[in-house]
């Protein structure tokens, strides 16, 4: 009998992506076989995100125009796990029939059984939560495992937030926080870089947060955490990693130590993603994020002591209840003298359950509207002067893969800008290799890049990394 197929959809952030990776995987090590088809698949599992109103609607969508391929062949199935399957639980059983099983973000692990017992007619859901580090031992890579990013992996520091924004209903779907040994996380980390991984990205709703619990008790290093700092310096170490970059940072978690290392570990890289998510100091407050303004302009200064070249980017949230055309004017501000080279930029969305979404005062939609624009169109002219000022300059890029036009090679430097590549000129470059660049052209969102000229020999030591960028 032929292996069963599978497919996965995925919704939201890089955390999801990066559980959706986990529970391909450990459907290969079940024996069923991955199909980037939904026609092929007996098994669908959609991974939800439910940050926004508008990825819960369409999930529900998606569901229901499901119910047709689902009727297509017997036996196939649909599971949902994720933020939405955390929070609504046995309600997307009962809602939808066509359903076979939910799974909740502390529960990947149970997904291959789940799969089982919907095979014996059975429709089963675990939502449960627990502290426990368990949820971390994940087998390792199946050799039939297709990376989506060569040469580039995602690896898991910590998970959950004992924050309690007042927008955001992470700390309900994701649980409290938990930090991984540091002993696990660089066993995983040299495994990786042994497969030919030169990028690893640490993943954590509040990654800086690392360890912070066991540091203020005192508890001893060995075998359990560290300081956030302290733990990029021992992956730094491991031979064959050349970046690092972790996300997402919250403001109030950057000490001094991770100040520090931003001047002084080569593999970090240059990228600072900080949600700051307003600029106006009213609207922060009510938001619950525990800082102002002038502590992101004042941190702000301490990275850029520490990194000149640093490129720092953003999420903001316009339309935040209560929010003033003055506030608006101060996240405009904030943006302006930080000088975000890119950002993420929303309307405010009211998730049930939190603090936000019993605020009355409410900016009506038009208005909201209008701040988005204004936002992105300030980021957008923004992210082009960035671009522009990088002409000249040499970088590394490592390759992902084709971008939209086909002619072309796409990747990241150690900035996270997207630089492309014509393929006439870079005829040995492949997915997950690093290749040095010389940025010949600035568009309004990437980055265009040639082979790198000669140098005579009196300039060839300027030639790459911060040198360059600084001129």
């Amino acid at each position: 009998m032929e292996p069963r197929t599978f497919a996965i959809r995925t919704f939201g952030c890089q955390m999801n992506a990066h559980d959706s990776d986990k529970v391909a995987n450990l459907l290969l090590h079940a024996g069923y076989e991955a199909t980037a088809d939904d026609e092929a698949a007996d098994l669908l599992v959609i991974n939800t995100c439910s940050i926004r109103e508008k990825a819960e609607h369409r999930l529900y969508s998606d569901l229901g125009r499901l119910r047709e391929w689902k009727a297509q062949r017997p036996g196939r199935l649909i599971g949902v796990g994720g933020c939405v399957a955390q929070q609504a639980g046995d309600a997307l059983l009962a809602r939808f029939s066509q359903v076979d099983f939910v799974f909740g973000t502390h529960n990947l692990r149970l997904v291959p059984s789940l799969v089982r017992a919907a095979e014996e007619g059975q429709r089963e859901i675990d939502v449960s939560t627990s502290p426990s580090l368990d949820r971390f031992d994940l087998p390792e890579r199946h050799p039939g495992f297709v990376e989506t990013s060569p040469g580039r992996a995602y690896l898991t520091v910590m998970e959950g937030c004992d924050m309690f924004c007042s927008f955001c209903i992470v700390p309900t779907t994701r649980g409290r926080e938990v930090s991984r040994t540091a002993d696990s996380i660089l066993r995983e980390a040299e495994s990786l870089a042994a497969r030919g991984v030169v990028e690893l990205v640490l993943l954590g709703q509040t990654v800086n947060a690392y360890g912070r619990h066991d540091q203020r008790r005192g508890r001893a290093t060995q075998g359990g955490t560290m300081s956030f700092a302290a733990l990029i310096r021992r992956l730094a170490e491991i031979r064959g990693l050349r970046r690092i970059r972790y996300t997402s940072p919250h403001p109030i978690f950057f000490d001094d130590d991770l100040v520090r290392a931003h001047g002084e570990i080569e593999a970090l890289c240059p990228h600072v993603h900080m949600p700051v998510q307003s600029g106006a100091d009213a609207v922060l407050e009510r938001m619950r994020r525990r800082y102002t303004s002038d502590d992101v302009r004042r941190l702000t200064l301490r990275l850029r002591a520490a990194r000149p070249d640093l490129a720092l980017t953003t999420d903001l949230i316009v339309g935040f209840p209560g929010e003033k055309d003055a506030d608006f004017e101060a996240t405009l501000a904030l943006i302006r003298d930080v000088g975000y080279v890119d950002g993420f930029s929303f309307k405010y969305s009211p998730r049930p359950g939190t603090a936000g979404a019993e605020i009355a005062d409410r900016v009506p939609e038009d208005v909201a509207q209008a701040r988005l624009e204004a936002v992105q169109d300030l980021l957008r002219q923004q992210t082009l002067r960035y671009h522009r000022g990088r002409v000249g300059t040499s970088t590394e890029v490592l390759v992902a893969g084709r971008s939209r036009q086909d002619h072309q090679l796409a990747g990241r430097d150690p900035w996270h800008r997207v630089v492309n590549l014509d393929v006439a000129s870079f005829p040995h470059a492949v997915p997950g290799h690093l290749v040095r660049v010389q940025i010949a052209e600035a568009t309004p969102h990437s980055l265009i890049g040639e082979p790198v000229l000669p140098l005579p020999l009196a300039q060839a030591g300027f030639s790459s990394g911060a040198a360059a960028f600084r001129r």
